[in-house]
């Protein structure tokens, strides 16, 4: 775990729950694309770069998850070191209370305030094509969270992010957090298209060729989409749906759990409706969704 695995002279990644990317810049100057989990991950991407006799230049995150930014305080205290986050992530990075206050939609209890929803807070300044070292390309990646990026660097290797989940992790887990599906599938339909030295995405294998994966990924959300507006068949409350999912399929309801997947829930629910598959009404004070009926059905 940690093992700082080479890509060409200049890219690197770091092999690890979510994937640091590590470019060199000049000299003995560096960037990462991402932290790591918490401060024990920045502990170790420190001993990499004193390991290599490297100066942490910058930090550019590519969205706010605590997975992706945890490590941000450590690095920035001991090397001093800029961090920049795209637009509303920045906010979050800055602010990281945010994440399990939406997440849960209210103020976070103790139970979700832990290290997997809530980072240390960082300096984050709001990243711009100017803030990039020379060659770097931001690649705009919305629909996973609310503007995440990801990075192509001047030797053509493309790091992603969290826009796709591996095969093992579909099928472990099934509901990937979503925040906004029609920006979510637009990026897959984008992403699949791409082509570049290596992809590097944040939760599955680096890969050359991205097509398979991104398009296992765009029917894994069709499939769930499906799955929540046959559950509407009959008038349910968005929590009714959620527990009828974890039924299906044969998931574990956790704190954690309940908001990610929950909020996710409510994200298809919004999308489907904003299709016209399903409608909402209110009955006896409560918000009840259900599935329209088709012309001609």
């Amino acid at each position: 775990m940690y093992e700082l695995i080479p890509i060409t002279e200049k890219s690197y990644y770091l092999q690890c729950p979510a994937k640091i990317g590590l470019v060199r810049l000049e000299g003995d100057a560096v960037c990462l694309i991402d932290s790591g989990s918490d401060k024990d991950a920045g502990r170790k991407v420190r001993q990499i770069l004193d390991a290599n006799g490297w100066r942490l230049h910058a930090i550019y995150n590519t969205h706010s998850h605590a997975d992706h930014i945890g490590g941000n305080q450590y690095l920035q205290k001991q090397t001093g070191c800029e961090i920049f986050a795209p637009g509303m992530e920045c906010a979050f990075t800055r602010s990281p209370v945010l994440e399990p206050s939406f997440l849960y939609g209210g103020f976070p209890f103790p139970e979700l305030r832990h290290k997997f929803l809530l980072a240390q807070a960082s300096g984050a300044q709001e990243l711009q094509p100017s803030s990039l070292p020379e060659g770097f390309e931001m690649i705009p990646l919305p629909g996973h969270s609310f503007d995440m990026v990801g990075f192509r660097t001047p030797d053509d290797v493309v790091y992603l992010a969290d826009c796709l989940s591996s095969h093992e992790t579909l099928e472990k887990y099934q509901i990937g957090f979503i925040y906004d599906v029609a920006a979510y599938l637009d990026t897959l339909e984008r992403v699949k298209t791409m082509k570049a030295r290596l992809f590097v995405p944040a939760h599955a294998a680096a890969a050359e060729d991205i097509t398979p994966l991104a398009e296992e990924n765009i029917a894994k959300v069709h499939e769930v989409a499906e799955r929540i507006a046959a559950l509407c068949a009959r008038p349910r409350t968005w929590e009714q749906i959620l527990q009828q999912l974890f039924t299906v399929y044969g998931l574990t309801m956790t704190y954690e759990q309940f908001v990610l997947v929950g909020s996710t829930v409510r994200s298809y629910l919004a999308w489907l409706k904003n299709i016209g598959q399903v409608d909402a009404r209110f009955e006896n004070n409560l918000l009840l969704w259900e599935r329209k009926e088709r012309p001609g059905s």
